[in-house]
């Protein structure tokens, strides 16, 4: 399978319906990321459900407080007794000033919590996905992660910062209200609980149908961050095959399905919320009727019907407010199972239990019987391979676009495991080896050549982090890199811009070079580090690149013999397998396809 129909099916993944169990596992996923999210904060949302609690009961208080000193502050104080109208308005003003410190309290806290925990997560995603192995991020692309840590963490944002104040004070005051209001009159409760059946049954069908149509919503709006990432970050390639209009008829398909997605998420809240306000006001109503029947037969006090009526007003008022909040908790929800699904996934590359110490390496390696496929079902890349490098070896990996060549440097990096067989340095299996003594051993040149944005002598200090600026500059004078550097504005402390844009190509190849000169790792490998070089510019760097090598062993990619002339050995791959092995000079003199290599490049000079 090519890296491309493996990211475009990645991308339909976003899309695709889930079996029950699929679901069921990813809502489990969901919950258990949330456990672990809330696991460090969880006193102070114990806290917070204090607050909340005694903040419900002193906003719910208010008309209990009304109905008493209408029945009895007012006809005392008819009678000449003020004190208890006094006391009826002082004991409202105190719940109103509690329930108002009390929500102004777990509102900040609540906030402060939410972004507690989102940054743990911004940085547990970030953290998960630097740390994954090639084939993840050659899987999964780049707009999909970029998706995760935007929109997805935006929506729970919304979640964290208003969740507690909607969606669990609400309840509680629709919990609280229902309880004062059966037990201040039974038959008014009774009115109320009939109510409720059609707006739970309108609730439940808002539910399922929400939940569909946000979970569409992210999806949607991931595969248009994941087309926008990769237009912007393939416009050189647009530009050149002028793929303007392809891109902007697929962006606006794109953006036509999130737009009609939207559209049908607020048509289903449409219908919802106008449902709910028609039924609110019917119980409203009913319960008007009602008890003012009851209170023409003496059943009923004028002060408990004006508690119950306002009562029945502030029900729906939390129901109201949680329909409004409903739709950033779906799409809060959806967001958490993208995410929780995103660091579900494990890599193929995992660092040993008990791994076998290698500090400092001579440099030898081994493939002992050595196959390779990308993908359980796909093609051999590599055929059964032995292969033995000796310490301090220069090899040169030759052969036609697709033999293997890449592969064999990707099981040295251990970018990649072997399907079969193992790959050996100083004869301990890679597996066996920790990623930091792997790195600190094994280091790989390729031809991009990137640069971070930073200071040229922060690009050589990726290298060795930690190394002094005399260490920078010597590795970068070594090289022959400190010539062309001395002559820009600032020196080593020159930004290069995004990507390196201040610096040419040869350039940027020569900063790398000081960047694995700096590393001094004991194998180095050069995947096609000058093809994408002019001959001038491939001339610049072609001494570093003898310096670079050293004696340590080496293992150069190229399509250029240039390059390849001065290995110790050559290998001739195709077809996953050696198909020649020796010197440059046994191998032109041999006759076979290294020598109509070397015959071709000499024919084009």
């Amino acid at each position: 399978m090519t890296a491309t129909a493996t990211r475009d099916r990645a991308g339909d993944d976003e899309q695709k319906d889930l079996t029950p169990e699929e679901a069921k596992a990813s809502r489990k996923r969901s919950l258990t990321l949330l456990g672990e999210l809330v696991s460090p904060v969880k006193g102070q949302f114990a806290v917070m459900a204090v607050m909340v609690v005694v903040a419900q009961l002193a906003v719910v208080a208010g008309p209990a407080i009304i109905a008493w000193g209408i029945d009895h502050g007012i006809p005392a104080l008819a009678a000449g007794n003020s004190v208890p109208a006094i006391q009826a308005a002082a004991l409202h003003i105190a719940c109103a000033i509690v329930g108002g410190v009390l929500t102004y309290g777990y509102v900040k806290q609540s906030v402060v919590v939410g972004q507690r925990m989102l940054l743990a997560l911004r940085r547990k995603v970030f953290r998960f996905t630097q740390r994954q192995d090639l084939e993840f991020h050659e899987r999964y692309t780049s707009g999909r992660i970029v998706s995760r840590q935007t929109s997805d963490m935006e929506a729970l944002r919304e979640l964290l910062d208003s969740g507690v104040n909607i969606m669990v004070g609400s309840f509680l005051s629709m919990v609280f209200t229902i309880v004062l209001i059966v037990a201040m009159d039974w038959v008014t409760g009774v009115v109320m609980l009939l109510m409720l059946v059609p707006c739970l049954l309108l609730t439940l069908w808002f539910q399922r149908r929400s939940s569909v149509e946000y979970r569409a919503i992210r999806t949607h709006s991931a595969r248009l961050i994941v087309h926008f990432v990769e237009a912007m970050a393939g416009i050189r390639a647009v530009k050149a095959f002028r793929k303007e209009d392809r891109n902007q008829e697929r962006f606006d398909t794109l953006a036509m399905d999130y737009r009609n997605a939207s559209l049908r998420s607020i048509q289903v809240f449409g219908i919802y919320q106008p449902s709910l306000r028609v039924l609110a006001n019917v119980t409203i109503a009913a319960v008007l009727v009602v008890g003012g029947f009851r209170v023409l037969s003496g059943d009923l006090q004028v002060g408990v019907l004006v508690a119950l009526v306002l009562y029945s007003r502030r029900f729906f008022q939390p129901v109201d407010e949680i329909a409004n909040f409903y739709n950033a908790f779906q799409s809060a929800v959806a967001a958490l199972e993208k995410i929780a699904n995103l660091l579900a996934e494990q890599p193929h590359v995992k660092e040993s239990d008990a791994p076998t110490p290698l500090p400092q390496s001579s440099g030898r390696i081994d493939f002992e019987d050595v196959s390779f496929r990308y993908t359980p079902q796909g093609p051999l890349v590599l055929r059964p391979m032995d292969l033995h490098i000796p310490a301090g070896q220069t090899v040169a990996l030759v052969g036609q676009t697709g033999a293997g060549k890449s592969t064999v440097a990707k099981l040295i990096s251990r970018f990649y495991d072997p399907t079969e067989g193992s790959v050996k340095l100083d004869g301990v299996d890679l597996r066996d080896i920790s990623m930091k003594d792997l790195t600190r051993n094994i280091v790989m040149v390729t031809q991009e050549a990137y640069l971070f944005s930073g200071t040229v002598a922060d690009n050589i200090a990726l290298g060795r982090p930690g190394a002094s600026r005399e260490e920078i500059e010597a590795a970068a004078k070594a090289i022959g890199a400190d010539s062309f550097i001395e002559q820009l504005p600032y020196g080593y402390d020159t930004d290069v811009n995004k990507r390196g844009g201040r610096v040419s190509a040869g350039q940027r190849q020569l900063i790398s070079f000081a960047r694995a000169f700096l590393a001094d790792p004991r194998v180095l490998i050069l995947d096609e580090a000058t093809s994408s070089l002019d001959i001038p510019s491939e001339r610049m760097v072609q001494e570093g690149l003898t310096k670079l090598l050293g004696h340590r062993t080496s293992l150069i990619i190229a399509h250029r013999l240039t390059t390849v002339m001065i290995a110790d050995r050559v290998l001739v791959v195709h077809g996953g397998e050696v198909v020649e092995d020796g010197s440059p000079q046994e191998l032109v003199a041999a006759g076979g396809r290294f020598a109509a290599l070397h015959q071709a490049w000499q024919d084009s000079l």
